[in-house]
């Protein structure tokens, strides 16, 4: 009963008119604070869209890296805004948001030392991006994990392989990189005969096929060109065919080469070895 009495007396001290003056003056404020925020972070975004635009105009940066660094610093932008805005949200409260920080800071001092592997993302995400490794959209093989580059962070990095699968990989995991979307690439085709074909002749059939694929097929630089025998079995040769591409292309010259091979060696009677044949054992 003392406490209702108390909270009513308390009620009737309060000022009503004052006091909705006052918080629907925070809240304007408030609502003024969350338009600018939202305002800078717009302009800001383009702003930085604007830079990179001009740059790829200006063939000053692939565009591949222009979209992984976009990416990048629109984040950062975004953390830094997002930062200022909660400070002074928390000002304008009434809150001392110094003593927050100053908390936060030995928090995160204690969970600084269990957080070394973080440490060794940013700093190994920081080399990737300024030694320009990898970009956006390139073909990479990291580890047991090959793909489609989606994604380049400071603390991981998105690889999206064949099958659709997307591999989130920590920064520091990545000692070894093999980057396949980097100048000329190697179309590598090995075709199997019988031994029974007049070689001279097949290699003269595929040696025109390799002539006429140069003439149609802008993606070459090239080649394509008959090396020869590669390899010898008792009833096979191995002619190996090789020609250099544009970056990406390589694996279609390959699927075009065995096309136009298979094609030419069937319509000149070119034999192809046979399996060799088992017979069953009776039951």
């Amino acid at each position: 009963m003392i406490y209702l009495n108390e909270l009513q007396t308390y009620i009737q001290t309060i000022q009503w008119g004052e006091f909705f003056l006052n918080t629907a003056l925070l809240a304007l404020k408030i609502l003024l604070i969350l338009l600018s925020y939202l305002l800078i972070k717009k302009m800001a975004k383009q702003l930085v869209n604007k830079l990179f635009e001009t740059y790829i105009q200006k063939n000053s940066i692939s565009q591949g890296r222009a979209f992984t660094l976009e990416s990048l610093i629109n984040n950062l932008i975004t953390y830094v805004l997002f930062f200022i805005l909660v400070i002074t949200i928390l000002q304008l409260l009434g809150i001392d948001a110094t003593a927050i920080l100053a908390g936060a800071g030995i928090i995160g001092l204690a969970v600084g030392f269990g957080a070394q592997g973080l440490v060794s993302d940013l700093v190994s995400g920081f080399f990737i991006l300024l030694e320009k490794q990898l970009d956006v959209g390139e073909l990479v093989t990291v580890g047991e994990f090959s793909g489609t580059v989606e994604q380049v962070g400071l603390r991981t990095t998105q690889i999206r392989a064949v099958d659709g699968t997307l591999h989130f990989i920590p920064n520091r995991e990545i000692t070894q990189l093999s980057n396949h979307s980097r100048g000329e690439m190697q179309a590598l085709v090995d075709i199997d005969i019988s031994v029974h074909n007049d070689l001279t002749r097949t290699l003269e059939i595929l040696q025109q096929v390799c002539e006429r694929i140069a003439i149609e097929n802008e993606s070459i630089t090239d080649g394509p060109s008959l090396i020869g025998i590669q390899s010898l079995g008792p009833n096979t040769i191995t002619l190996r065919i090789i020609a250099k591409t544009k970056n990406m292309e390589q694996w279609g010259m390959e699927r075009l080469i065995r096309q136009e091979a298979k094609v030419a060696l069937d319509e000149n009677g070119i034999q192809f070895p046979q399996a060799p044949f088992i017979m069953e054992k009776e039951s």
